[in-house]
């Protein structure tokens, strides 16, 4: 089902998500009957079984939970920055999207792979009962006129196949996800493009053909998506006529000049040298109408993005939040806009993930054949400008056969240096959209 913060409340909370689960398995085809849908596939729908009330999830495990999104997406983004090719690029992932696909995938895991997969999550909490807390997140932010908040889930499972009925219904259970049918054996390109189209129309075309041609075949028999499309506006507008051009200091030395927004106003400001990180740092937070999302931003000194990224940890980024604080501050932030691509696989295994690739034990989806994860991609967009932000995320794992106090007068951040950004929940903390800022001319 769809769900939009400006719309009617249609489910209890659960963290907003952006991502798709391709299970492909080498079991013969079973047949089917569907009706037409999106792409060329035939589709049928179904409900998955699920209580009519939802269980009561432990408020403990929610916070927690939200606290192991932040850590993980900052492994995520140690990893992705780790390479010298990389580390001067523009980011943005969604770590709430990739462990809620994740999440999707953890029931289904036994043995090692449920454990290296819960290690990797930051997660000592039963599959079923993480499942619960990620969904419990995923909670509607209040509606206001500046506030678009969409999110979709659902199941997509070749015609015929057994997947478990306990597995489909904690889904169903945790991320209210429907069941819909296809053909990936007669037909997968039609499959593969049914299952694009829904992500596309979700976060409003924002993330196209997120599956590669091929990258569903006739051998996939499970595919889980959850996509997410946010357009925000700023609870404090810049204003055009400010904004000019002014140099932004790259990590190789240039200083091409972009186009940079200002404003001075009342923020949530903090700064500090040494102590938390160990390199000097700013940080500031800049709403959304409603109060439930902000951006943070958070700028190293010139010459200390490295080091302070490299050394950025949760409870670190929880003390630099912690210290926000109401000042007068005199700002000025690049527009940016840039998409990013990632096959993650690689970045998971530096984690700890191994045997999913494998020899995973995934018993709890389906009895056979043995199977094993083949890829993991995600999709990420991000527009920052006058008015706000519209950032749309989707992501895929493919599963194959084994084989202190302020002064009276402003301060002033003019971000002119390569700089990290996090869109979060205000009540939970937990990152939508996590990324840096090393060419905000670049698209």
């Amino acid at each position: 089902m769809t769900n939009s913060s400006s719309g009617t409340r249609r489910r209890p909370p659960r963290r907003p998500a952006a991502l798709l689960l391709a299970a492909a398995l080498a079991a013969p085809l079973a047949s089917g009957c569907g009706s037409t849908g999106p792409g060329t596939a035939a589709t049928g729908e179904q409900r998955a079984s699920a209580p009519a009330t939802r269980p009561a999830v432990d408020q403990a495990s929610v916070a927690a939970t939200a606290k192991a999104t932040d850590a993980f997406g900052l492994d995520l983004l140690h990893t992705l920055t780790a390479k010298p090719d990389t580390a001067g690029q523009n980011l943005v992932v969604s770590p709430s999207g990739l462990s809620t696909v994740l999440a999707m995938l953890l029931p289904g895991a036994r043995g090692a792979t449920a454990e290296e997969l819960a290690k990797a999550l930051h997660t000592d909490l039963d599959p079923k009962q993480y499942a619960l807390a990620v969904g419990a997140l995923d909670r509607p932010v209040p509606a206001t006129d500046g506030l678009t908040l969409r999110r979709s889930d659902q199941v997509w499972a070749q015609q015929g196949f057994a997947v478990k009925p306990d597995y489909l219904a904690t889904l169903a259970t945790a991320f209210d996800a429907g069941v819909r049918t296809t053909d990936f054996g007669k037909d997968p390109n039609g499959s593969r493009e049914a299952v694009n189209s829904a992500v596309e129309k979700a976060t409003e075309g924002q993330i196209k053909d997120l599956f590669a041609p091929n990258t569903i075949n006739a051998d996939t028999r499970l595919v889980l998506t959850d996509a997410l499309y946010l357009k925000a506006k700023w609870a404090s507008a810049f204003k055009p006529g400010q904004t000019a051009d002014r140099p932004f200091h790259k990590l190789d030395g240039s200083a091409p000049a972009v186009p940079s927004m200002s404003q001075a106003g009342e923020f949530k400001y903090a700064d500090g040298s040494g102590g938390i990180v160990g390199e000097p740092w700013q940080a500031v937070e800049l709403p959304y109408q409603g109060g439930g999302l902000a951006m943070d931003l958070i700028v190293p000194a010139q010459g200390g993005f490295a080091a302070f990224t490299k050394g950025l940890d949760q409870p670190q980024l929880d003390r630099i939040l912690g210290a926000l604080a109401e000042r007068p501050v005199d700002l000025q932030l690049p527009r940016f806009h840039f998409d990013t691509s990632n096959e993650l696989s690689s970045a998971l295994r530096s984690l700890g993930v191994h045997s999913v690739f494998d020899r995973a034990d995934l018993g709890g989806i389906a009895e056979q054949p043995p199977l094993a994860v083949s890829t993991v991609v995600q999709k990420a967009t991000v527009q920052v400008d006058e008015e706000g932000t519209v950032a749309a995320a989707g992501s895929g794992v493919g599963v194959g056969v084994a084989a202190a106090p302020a002064p009276d007068r402003p301060v002033q951040l003019h971000i002119d240096r390569p700089f990290l950004f996090l869109i979060r929940d205000t009540a939970t903390g937990r990152p939508l959209f996590l990324g840096q800022v090393a060419d905000p001319g670049a698209s």
